[in-house]
């Protein structure tokens, strides 16, 4: 009895080690890029095959970007990257492929555009907020009946 006990913890405790594998991004395979056709294939044709990009250049929409990551955690420690590849395909100016190439330089040199998305109302600050509530809590009561009325 004791040796299967000590079987199911070692094996337990073993198996909490074991890696998670996680797969961020389009982690494109070299059969996939080979399917694209330079100068056959327009944007609509690569974004069937492969999908949409990861990002499109900020001041080049005819440069577009695949970037996926593998990563490896295991237990508590941080992820570590396993794998990751970066695809860059130009398009000429009528929209059809130029070039595919793999970046091998990793992803620093990659502009990634910060956007902000744009929100209605004001902005107030913490103090604004505060002290524009003042006499908004005091009102005075109406019944049911006249809200429904409209105050008549």
């Amino acid at each position: 009895m004791k040796t299967i006990i000590l079987c199911l913890i070692a094996f337990v405790t073993l198996s909490a080690c074991a890696p998670s594998i996680v797969n961020r991004g389009n982690l494109l395979e070299t059969y996939q890029i080979e399917e694209i056709n330079p100068g056959m294939d327009d944007k609509d044709a690569v974004i069937r095959k492969i999908g949409s990009p990861t990002t499109i250049a900020p001041f080049d929409e005819n440069t577009w970007y695949y970037i996926g990551t593998r990563k490896a955690k295991t237990a508590m420690l941080d992820p570590k990257v396993t794998r990751e590849r970066i695809f860059e395909i130009t398009f000429a100016a009528d929209g059809y492929v130029d070039k595919i190439f793999e970046r091998r330089d990793g992803r620093k040199s990659i502009p990634i555009v910060a956007r902000k998305t744009p929100t209605s109302g004001n902005d107030f600050t913490f103090a604004q907020q505060v002290l524009g509530n003042l006499g908004r809590f005091n009102k005075p009561k109406s019944s049911a009946a006249n809200t429904a009325t409209g105050g008549r």
